[in-house]
C-alpha cells in the first residue's frame, strides 16, 4: 500500500500552498468562516491535513488569503465538531480518526442507505443511466490512478441512489456523519486491489438496483458499508499516529 507521509503538510513556497485552496473573500464576514472551514473540513477528510497535523491561526490565514478572525472561527467549530482538538501546552492539532466515530458513522450510512434503495426498488421504473456514468469514470481513474476523482466518483454514485429515491438531503445528513469513516476510506485508497474490489462492488449494487432485486441490495451494500471497518486494523498497524479509541 503506498505510503501517506507525502500528505503530511510541508512548508509551502512564499505566495503558494499545493495542499488548501485560497478562500475568496465574500462581503458578508460569516460567509468568509463558512467557506474556511468548507476548506478545512475538505482538507482534513482527504488527508491534505492528516490526522495529528499542528494547525497554526497565523499560518492557515496566510495560505487561506483571509485574516485570522474568520480562521478562529472555523477552526471553533472544528473543534465542536471533534475534528480538532486544542492541547494545553502542545497547540491545536487535526483531531486523530475515532474507532467508535468510524462505528457509528458505517451504521448510519448503511441504515439509511438500505432504505433508500429499498424506494427506488419499488418504483416500476429505475433509470440507472448516471449510476453507469459513474462506474465508467470509477474504471478509468483506477486505470489512470487518479484517486481523488475515484473518491469524487465513489461519492457521486452513493449519492444517486439517494437521488434516484427522493430523499437528496438524506446523503447530506449521511456526509455529515462519516467524516472519520472517509478518512480512513481515503487512507485504503492506494490499494489498487481494494479499488478493484469497490468497483465490482458498486457494479453489482446498480445491477441489483436495476433489476429491483432488493434482496440482493441489502446484501451488497451492508457488506459495502462495512469494508472500511474490515480495513481497520492494517490501517491501524500502518499508521498507528492517525488513530485514537
Amino acid at each position: 500500500m503506498t505510503s501517506h507521509r507525502a500528505l503530511v503538510p510541508e512548508p509551502a513556497p512564499a505566495g503558494r500552498d499545493p495542499g488548501l485552496s485560497p478562500v475568496v473573500r465574500d462581503r458578508a464576514p460569516a460567509r468568509t468562516s463558512d467557506r474556511v472551514y468548507d476548506e478545512l473540513v475538505s482538507a482534513i477528510r482527504d488527508l491534505r491535513l492528516v490526522p495529528g497535523a499542528s494547525l497554526s491561526e497565523t499560518d492557515l490565514a496566510e495560505r487561506l488569503h483571509v485574516s485570522r478572525t474568520p480562521v478562529r472561527e472555523a477552526i471553533a467549530r472544528l473543534v465542536d465538531a471533534g475534528l480538532v482538538r486544542v492541547v494545553p501546552q502542545v497547540g491545536t492539532r487535526v483531531g486523530l480518526i475515532s474507532g467508535r466515530d468510524v462505528e457509528e458513522a458505517r451504521f448510519v450510512r448503511e441504515s439509511l442507505e438500505v432504505a433508500a434503495f429499498e424506494v427506488v426498488c419499488a418504483r416500476p421504473v429505475r433509470d440507472v443511466a448516471v449510476l453507469r456514468e459513474l462506474l465508467d469514470r470509477q474504471e478509468h481513474s483506477y486505470r489512470t490512478e487518479n484517486y481523488d476523482a475515484f473518491f469524487a466518483a465513489d461519492e457521486a454514485l452513493h449519492s444517486e441512489i439517494f437521488t434516484l429515491s427522493g430523499y437528496p438531503r438524506a446523503w447530506q445528513a449521511v456526509q455529515r456523519m462519516k467524516l472519520q469513516l472517509d478518512r480512513l476510506r481515503r487512507l485504503a485508497l492506494p490499494d489498487a486491489a481494494a479499488m478493484r474490489e469497490l468497483i465490482d462492488e458498486h457494479t453489482k449494487i446498480v445491477d441489483a438496483l436495476e433489476a429491483g432485486d432488493l434482496p440482493a441490495g441489502r446484501s451488497l451494500i451492508s457488506r459495502h458499508a462495512r469494508r472500511a471497518l474490515d480495513l481497520g486494523p492494517s490501517l491501524r498497524a500502518q499508521y498507528p499516529d492517525y488513530f485514537t479509541d
